[in-house]
């Protein structure tokens, strides 16, 4: 199997290109994101929790995070490989997926970053929230605060995968097509 963790702050396209490399490679897609959308719509009691994290522009707690991943991955076990798209966000997290995917015969291969300037990020999200409908995308404030999470708690990713030799940053800005040439060629390598 092939997981990756394909990483990048809000706003940077990571579903976009997961779609596409999942595609390409024939890998299951697992969005946090989309779990959570998926529980919160259809109002599970996970979802509203969730809800009240993700309205004021705050990680769900990882205890939370962790279980409703380890749930979709064990639905995939014959997969080739899992994208992971908004996973894990903190070290500890990082940490509780290396042990899970350890005890199962798995490992994380790469985290591939997306590289986008926040200004132009704040800008894409906005007028996401215009057409998406996700009230954490139509107010800067929030997206702010979003930023203001991922810079101290998410980032230090960076560190952790960097240590085990699995990170590689991309140039996440450019037309779709260009961007995913830029991703395939890491893929391709690890």
């Amino acid at each position: 199997m092939k997981n990756i963790v394909l990483f990048g702050p809000p706003g940077a396209g990571k579903g976009t290109q997961a779609d596409l490399l999942k595609e390409k490679y024939n890998l299951v897609h697992i969005s946090t994101g989309d779990v959570f959308r998926y529980n919160i719509k259809n109002k599970t009691e996970l979802g509203l929790l969730a809800k009240t994290f993700i309205d004021a522009g705050d990680l769900v707690p990882d205890e939370v995070t962790i279980n409703m991943l380890k749930e979709e991955v064990n639905k995939h076990a014959d997969a080739n490989g899992i994208i992971f798209d908004g996973f894990p966000r903190t070290q500890s997290q990082a940490e509780a997926l290396d042990v899970f995917l350890t005890e199962k015969g798995e490992q994380i291969n790469g985290m591939i970053a997306l590289e986008v300037a926040e200004d132009l990020l704040v800008e894409r999200l906005l007028e996401r929230g215009k057409v998406s409908g996700r009230s954490d995308d139509t107010d800067e404030s929030k997206i702010r605060n979003r930023f203001n999470e991922y810079n101290t708690k998410t980032a230090v990713l960076k560190d952790y995968y960097n240590a085990q030799g699995n990170y590689y940053g991309i140039n996440g800005v450019g037309s779709i097509d260009e961007i995913t040439i830029r991703l395939a060629q890491v893929f391709d390598k690890i």
